[in-house]
């Protein structure tokens, strides 16, 4: 079971086409973001202020700015974020390591030129739905809280609702520590030591395996980086920052067959020694289930809350 994947925490800088996150830091040390006309674009969204405004905000300003035409890149879809006007021995001191990651994930110099940065997704706040002791539960008969017997989560895989529809910096880290040690004391309330388990049917596995061998001699026509790309670009222009109802039911659709074409997908590595391919096309698998339910979950609700901003309800 799943709930509230629609509500998705967008991080302002993260470097385009990698996700890495630039720290907020280096707007607080006085980075700005500019558009592809070279304007200082927050000024006209939060006049004071401005490149410090919060997350959401910032956030939506540069994916307006995107969709207006004014995004940088041959592509015109992401937008630059410029230190290059500040000391270097201020990036040194004040934002370490910013330098070395946008070389390496960006390819450029910080001093000289500007990062290109993208709303990046952050945190989810959705996921598997919990109790308070960490026991995941569904939806059975009448009680929408039935206990599945044996299975946990806790942190961000988990939905316990702590969070609502947008969480507050640093409770991330909080909310595992909490439900993380819930869920001890719930298996050890529950269990006794050295109690038997049940018996695994003779066939334990065997699905699993099936699963596994059919996914990896796939010998369809499109390559997993094919598939996956299509995925995220649906999603960066459907399931955004913004959301409208047009841009959403377009969104299922495009989903639904990006779904359909990764029963075409195509794994040129069989073994399975360190099989690269493999992996990514187990984890896009993944993928394409949560941007599935993301997307008709977003299209469902109804309503602007929290993070999830919908231009046509206030």
């Amino acid at each position: 079971p799943l709930q509230d994947l629609e509500f998705v925490q967008f991080h302002p800088t993260g470097i385009y086409g990698a996700g890495c996150l630039i720290t907020e830091g280096s707007r607080g040390e006085g980075g700005i973001l500019r558009n592809s006309e070279g304007e200082r674009f927050m000024e006209r969204y939060a006049p004071t202020a401005k490149d410090l405004a919060s997350r959401d905000v910032v956030s939506r300003s540069m994916t307006m700015e995107i969709r207006e035409g004014r995004g940088v890149g041959p592509l015109k879809d992401h937008i630059y974020l410029h230190l290059n006007h500040l000391p270097p021995e201020v990036l040194k001191e004040r934002l370490p390591g910013i330098s070395e990651t946008a070389a390496i994930f960006a390819g450029v110099d910080v001093t000289k030129e500007p990062i290109p940065v993208l709303p990046t997704v952050h945190y989810n706040m959705g996921g598997i739905p919990t109790n308070y002791h960490g026991e995941v539960v569904t939806i059975k008969g009448n009680d929408p809280d039935a206990v599945v017997p044996g299975l946990m989560a806790a942190g961000e895989a988990a939905c316990a609702s702590v969070h609502g529809a947008n969480r507050l910096g640093a409770n991330s880290l909080l909310d595992i520590v909490v439900f993380g040690r819930a869920c001890a004391n719930r298996i050890a309330e529950i269990n006794k030591p050295g109690e038997k388990l049940k018996p695994l049917p003779k066939d334990a596995g065997e699905k699993t395996i099936g699963w596994l061998d059919k996914l990896r001699n796939s010998n369809g026509s499109l390559p997993t980086s094919q598939v996956r790309l299509n995925m995220q670009r649906i999603m960066q222009n459907n399931a955004a920052v913004f959301r409208t109802q047009s841009t959403l039911e377009e969104g299922c659709q495009l989903i639904d067959k990006a779904w359909d074409s990764f029963h075409d997908v195509q794994v040129k590595d069989r073994s399975l020694i360190w099989n690269s391919d493999l992996i990514e096309t187990l984890e896009l698998e993944n993928l394409l289930i949560n941007a599935c339910i993301t997307m008709h979950s977003a299209e469902a609700r109804k309503e602007s809350r929290g993070a999830h901003a919908r231009e046509d309800f206030s």
